[in-house]
């Protein structure tokens, strides 16, 4: 089951946030694991990090993929 998701503070802090998980992240975005997994072989989602063989994500970087696939609409 994933964690809540909370904002997080700066990186730069004493106390960096944690590392999201494929799942964190799938749960976040509303989307299937194996959609992240493809996404991060195109180069084409969030950043990643890699911790030995498993994928990590920042909050922020999640974040500021999400932001900057904002699209205008009608209100």
């Amino acid at each position: 089951m994933p964690r809540t998701l909370t904002a997080y503070p700066d990186v730069r802090t004493e106390n960096p946030p944690p590392l999201w998980t494929v799942d964190d992240v799938a749960a976040y975005l509303g989307v299937p694991t194996g959609t992240l997994y493809q996404w991060s072989s195109r180069g084409i989602g969030p950043r990643t990090r890699k911790v030995g063989r498993h994928l990590r994500y920042r909050p922020q970087d999640v974040e500021a993929w999400l932001d900057g696939r904002e699209r205008g609409g009608a209100a």
